[in-house]
């Protein structure tokens, strides 16, 4: 499935992970049941509602920040606490069990943009074998299966 750029921009949470990485927006669950039909739904992103959202997600102290919500800001770099505590734990989790960075994805969006992160992150996160989206949290591809 091809995103338009908007997209790909607005799954790009406010600590600097990108959802379209998730396991929670990759993968669709079972909702509910109309008769023989299933109705699949998945994960909207950080940025998006929170219907369908995992509830960790949905109560994350980062992206429920009244900085966020008052809409002083888009990314927390532009918050005078940058980086605060919350992040930090955040990112020392991600660094040490997914080898990925929130504080380096935000450097690199402050320092050359949104465009060329997700640009790249196409690129980093492309599956080799079927150019299907690799999973940050499963380290495989979700739609081939393959390892990274």
């Amino acid at each position: 499935m091809i995103m338009n750029s908007f997209a790909k921009y607005n799954l790009i949470a406010p600590c600097g992970m990108n959802c379209g990485i998730c396991r929670a927006y990759l993968k669709e669950k079972d909702k509910y049941k109309i008769g023989l039909k299933r109705v699949l739904v998945k994960c909207p992103g950080c940025r998006g509602t929170d219907i369908n959202k995992p509830i960790s997600c949905a109560n994350c102290i980062i992206k429920n920040c009244s900085v966020f919500r008052k809409g002083k800001a888009k990314y927390c770099f532009q918050c005078k606490d940058y980086p605060c505590n919350r992040l930090k734990r955040l990112d020392k989790r991600y660094r040490t069990k997914y080898n990925m960075s929130m504080i380096d994805n935000l450097e690199y969006i402050k320092d050359y943009g949104i465009r060329k992160f997700v640009k790249n992150e196409d690129a980093r996160w492309a599956c080799s074998k079927c150019g299907g989206r690799i999973c940050v949290h499963d380290k495989f591809c979700i739609e081939c299966g393959k390892v990274k």
